[in-house]
């Protein structure tokens, strides 16, 4: 996974890209200020979700092949690519 320094202020400026970017998994930022790095923005692992959680639903529920298309829906999308300038 490849890891991108970004000044504070322009985290703050392209942060819907950023958070775009980290969301598709491929790729997080540490985030600095004066040159040196104060936080670090990286995807979360993921997790089993509802379909772990027995006694709620039955295995057969709609609801989980309708979560289960969601899911599927959202890994086919891609994250819009914007060069950012070096900093």
């Amino acid at each position: 996974m490849k890891n991108t320094k970004v000044s504070a202020v322009r985290a703050k400026r392209e942060f819907a890209e950023i958070l775009g970017r980290v969301a598709s998994g491929s790729e997080s930022f540490t985030i600095v200020r004066r040159g040196k790095p104060v936080a670090v923005l990286s995807p979360t692992a993921l997790r089993e979700g509802l379909q772990s959680v027995k006694g709620w639903l039955d295995n057969d529920d709609p609801f989980f092949r309708e979560l289960d298309k969601i899911i599927k829906g959202r890994r086919k999308q891609k994250a819009r690519r914007v060069r950012l300038s070096a900093s």
